[in-house]
C-alpha cells in the first residue's frame, strides 16, 4: 500500500476459527507495510494458531487472557491496548466473539478490548456456512453495521476447512490489508468511518480492452486496472454495492473480493455490459482504458501468416465508439458520472484538451491524468493531474496513492449532492 500504513499502530486479534491459521500471513503483510503490530489471541484461538508465531512475526509479545490482570502492570491491559491502537483488526472473528461483542459482554481480553477501544475496527468474520447463515449470527452481524467505527468484512464463498463449499471463508489477508489502508484514509478524529455511499449502487469500469487481430495477436495498452479496482473497493468500504466491469487486470485477485465482477475484455463486450447496467446505478465511474480502434472484421479462428500480417493491418480498421460519451448521453439527471482522460503534454495542453472532453462527454467530473510523467498513471501505484468539473472548475491534484485518490474522488462526487 505504498506507505499508507507506515507507522500506524495496529492490533491484530485472532478468535477460535480455523481461519486463524491465516492470521500470521496478515501480521507479516502489515509488518511489511511498515505498521507497528501487537497481537491478541483468545483461548480458543490459541489452539489453532501459535502465539509464539504471532509474537515472532509482530516483534511483540502475543497477549492472551491470562495476561489481562497481570499484577506487574500498573494499568488494565485492555485499556492500555485500546489507547495505544490506531486500528484494531479481528481476523478471524468467530460466532462466539461476535455474540459477546454485540451484546456488550466483556469477559476475556479481546472482549474487553472491543468494548474499550475508540479506534476503527475491521471485523473479518469466518465460520462454517450453516453457522454463518443461522438467523442469530445474521442478527448479530447486522448490528455491527450500525457502529460507525466498524467496517465489517463478510466471509467469502469457497471450499471451507470442513470440506463444505459455501460462504464462510475469511477475507484474504491482502484484502484485509487493503481495507486497513482504506480505513486509515477515511477515519475521522473520533475513529468514525464514512458510510456516505451506503445503499448506493455504483458501476465501475477498469482495466484495458483487448482488440483481436487474429486468434493469437491483439491490440491493448499498459493499463493495470489498479485505479478502477481501488475506486470500486473504496466505494464498497463506504457502503456501496459495486458492479465492476473490467478487462484483463494486473492486480491481486484478493482485491476483487466483495465486488460483483463482470469480465469484458473487448470494447464491444464492455459496451454491452455497461449499457445493460447503467440504468440501475446511482453513479458510474469510467476508469477503463478502452481501445481507440479495432478491426472491422477479425479472423479469430486462425493465426495470420507473418507475411500477410502487414498487408492485413494496413486496412479494415474502425474507430471504437466513445463509451464515456455514450453513457453521458443516456444518464438520468440523478446519476453521477465520473470520467478519466489519459493525456500527454504540459499542463496547458492537458487543461485545454480536458475541457474539450468534459464538454463533449457530458460527465460531472473528469480526472485528467498525464501518462507521460514518471511514476504515475498507467501501471503505477500513484496518480494525479487535474480534476475538471462544472462552472469551469479546475483543480490540480498532486500525485498520490491511487487508493487515496479514489477516496478523494468519492468525496467530491458525494459533495455534488443527489
Amino acid at each position: 500500500m505504498a506507505g499508507l500504513l507506515q507507522g500506524q499502530r495496529v492490533i491484530v486479534a485472532a478468535c477460535g476459527s480455523i481461519a486463524a491459521v491465516k492470521t500470521p500471513l496478515l501480521v507479516s503483510a502489515l509488518i511489511k507495510e511498515g505498521a507497528q503490530v501487537r497481537c491478541v489471541v483468545t483461548s480458543s484461538g490459541s489452539q489453532l494458531v501459535s502465539p509464539v508465531a504471532l509474537a515472532c512475526l509482530s516483534r511483540n509479545p502475543c497477549l492472551q487472557d491470562a495476561d489481562q490482570w497481570d499484577p506487574s502492570r500498573p494499568r488494565p491491559l485492555h485499556i492500555e491496548l485500546a489507547e495505544w491502537a490506531d486500528l484494531l483488526i479481528v481476523a478471524p472473528l468467530s460466532a462466539s466473539s461476535l455474540a459477546r461483542w454485540v451484546h456488550g459482554d466483556g469477559q476475556g481480553l479481546l472482549a474487553s478490548l472491543l468494548l474499550a477501544c475508540e479506534c476503527p475496527v475491521l471485523a473479518a468474520s469466518a465460520m462454517n456456512t450453516a453457522m454463518w447463515q443461522h438467523p442469530a449470527v445474521q442478527r448479530n452481524w447486522s448490528r455491527l453495521h450500525d457502529d460507525p467505527r466498524v467496517l465489517p468484512l463478510a466471509p467469502q464463498a469457497g471450499l471451507l476447512a470442513c470440506d463444505r463449499v459455501g460462504t464462510g471463508r475469511m477475507a484474504d489477508p491482502e484484502c484485509i490489508v487493503l481495507a486497513a489502508a482504506s480505513t486509515m484514509l477515511q477515519a475521522d478524529s473520533e475513529g468514525k468511518l464514512r458510510s456516505d455511499w451506503r445503499g448506493k449502487r455504483v458501476l465501475v469500469s477498469a482495466g484495458p480492452t483487448r482488440e483481436p487481430l487474429d486468434s493469437v495477436r491483439l491490440i491493448s495498452n499498459r493499463s493495470s486496472g489498479r485505479m478502477g479496482v481501488l475506486l470500486a473497493q473504496a466505494a464498497r468500504f463506504r457502503g456501496a454495492d459495486v458492479d465492476l466491469v473490467h478487462g484483463p487486470l494486473t492486480v491481486p485477485d484478493a482485491w476483487l473480493e466483495g465486488l460483483h465482477c463482470l469480465p469484458a475484455f473487448s470494447s464491444a463486450a464492455m459496451e454491452v455490459c455497461l449499457l445493460e447496467r447503467q440504468s440501475r446505478a446511482d453513479a458510474v465511474l469510467m476508469c477503463a482504458a478502452v481501445a481507440d480502434v479495432r478491426r472491422e472484421r477479425s479472423d479469430n479462428s486462425s493465426k495470420l501468416p507473418k507475411g500477410e500480417l502487414m498487408e492485413t493491418m494496413a486496412q479494415g480498421w474502425e474507430q471504437v465508439p466513445d463509451l464515456l460519451q455514450s453513457l453521458g448521453a443516456r444518464r438520468s439527471s440523478q446519476q453521477h458520472l465520473l470520467g478519466f482522460a489519459a493525456l500527454a503534454g504540459d499542463d496547458e495542453t492537458l487543461l485545454r484538451r480536458g475541457r474539450e472532453k468534459l464538454q463533449a462527454k457530458g460527465c460531472d467530473l473528469l480526472m485528467v491524468n498525464p501518462v507521460d510523467r514518471p511514476d504515475q498513471g498507467l501501471d503505477s501505484d500513484l496518480n494525479g493531474g487535474w480534476l475538471l468539473g462544472p462552472g469551469e472548475r479546475e483543480e490540480a491534484i498532486p500525485a498520490v496513492h491511487k487508493l487515496a485518490l479514489a477516496h478523494d474522488l468519492l468525496d467530491r462526487l458525494s459533495q455534488l449532492g443527489d
